[in-house]
């Protein structure tokens, strides 16, 4: 058992490292922030998390080792430290911390986000002094710890789906001297009782804009979001809301992805081979390969979420070569193939799935291939549209 008193000088140590590290890559500007980052101190708020092993299993999954200060105290105290997101629960199922066991695969539910990540969303969040924040996401309790340390806890409700969640980080930030509002709820919904807000910042993704969220903004007010959906398409959004109601802002470069909210996860599809065997044995030939959204590129990252707006009940899945789409809410399908020079596709049911990707694929290329910030997202009336000057989409 190592003495809390060395914990806490060695992380002391090793959270000046941090901070160091965040200003000289230029994350941190802002001094307040910077004055936060080296107050809070992380590794309280990860008492235990999961670490990727260097080597999938025989079944080709990731081995996820469980770390904890009790079995490997210089590696927790490491990581606590680094700039790097820790998983803290898979599939919504609870830790035993005092008896850890390895995974196989499975779902992140939980974490603790990149430091580096958090403090960009505070500050694409335009976050003040004076500001009352609504955070959805509680997760470990990291990203609330350094808003109440800049902003004052009074300013700040903090929400979490998962009840054990909440508990374990309204302890973690009680101990630390934080007082926030915290409260288990569904993000999507807010929170009437401390509305109206000036800042809505989410550390989970949703499908769509909850018109909730913009329902509880002050005019003027801002809410910074991170869209997703079925095809993992993912975009950033701050919008700005308006004294009628509406709102609207820019998309936001870069290529961050969240956890879903639980809400919002994707259906089961069943069996992709049922799927194939119901398309039609006439094929086309595509105008486009599915590696226009699937490459390790920036651009096909956010080509992914435009194809998703314009299908957003399509999941994407590979089976044997063959790229298939399934739209569970329609019953459409469409395969693509390798064929004699490029992809075959074949297609059934009331949407044609790959054929709208190809269009937003022409739209996007015609438009000289526009960068996310030349997107504007707008919500009004419980619809939201995605506009560029020669192009929109319709989630």
């Amino acid at each position: 058992m190592i003495k809390p008193s060395v914990v806490e000088a060695d992380a002391v140590r090793l959270r000046q490292a941090m901070t160091q590290s965040l200003k000289t890559s230029g994350v941190l500007g802002d001094p307040a922030w910077l004055a936060a980052v080296a107050t809070v101190p992380r590794h309280r708020f990860v008492p235990g998390f999961y670490l990727p092993a260097r080597e999938p299993d025989e079944q080709g999954l990731t081995v996820w080792e469980p770390v904890t200060a009790e079995a490997d105290y210089g590696r927790w105290l490491a990581a606590a430290y680094s700039d790097s997101t820790l998983i803290t629960q898979f599939d919504d199922h609870e830790t035993d911390w005092a008896a850890p066991r390895a995974r196989h695969g499975g779902a992140p539910t939980s974490s603790s986000t990149m430091p580096s990540l958090v403090l960009r969303m505070w500050a694409d969040a335009d976050v003040a002094e004076g500001h009352t924040v609504l955070e959805i996401g509680t997760g470990s309790g990291y990203s609330t710890a350094l808003a109440c340390e800049r902003l004052g806890s009074a300013d700040i409700t903090s929400l979490d789906v998962d009840p054990r969640r909440l508990e374990t980080a309204a302890k973690a930030l009680h101990s630390c001297g934080y007082t926030p509002t915290l409260a288990v709820a569904d993000g999507r919904f807010g929170y009437w009782p401390e509305a109206h807000f000036d800042r809505v910042v989410a550390a989970c993704s949703f499908r769509v804009v909850p018109p909730t969220l913009i329902a509880q903004t002050r005019p003027g007010g801002k809410i910074l979001l991170t869209l997703s959906g079925w095809l993992y398409g993912y975009a950033r959004v701050l919008l700005t809301v308006a004294e009628d109601g509406t709102a609207e802002g820019p998309l936001l470069p870069g290529t961050v992805s969240f956890m879903s909210a639980r809400a919002d996860a994707a259906p089961a599809y069943g069996n992709p081979a049922h799927w194939v065997a119901g398309l039609p044995e006439r094929a086309r030939p595509a105008r486009y390969g599915p590696e226009r959204i699937m490459a390790s590129t920036t651009e096909a990252f956010q080509l992914r979420y435009l194809a998703q707006s314009a299908v957003p009940d399509a999941q994407l899945m590979s089976l044997e070569g063959i790229v298939v789409l399934v739209d569970t809410v329609s019953g459409s399908a469409a395969s693509l193939a390798p064929g004699a020079s490029g992809w075959d596709v074949c297609e059934a049911g009331p949407v044609r799935l790959w054929e709208r990707v190809e269009e937003v694929l022409d739209a996007f290329d015609a438009s000289g291939r526009p960068g996310p910030e030349m997107f504007r997202l707008h919500v009004h009336g419980g619809e939201q549209h995605l506009r560029h000057p020669q192009m929109t989409i319709t989630p």
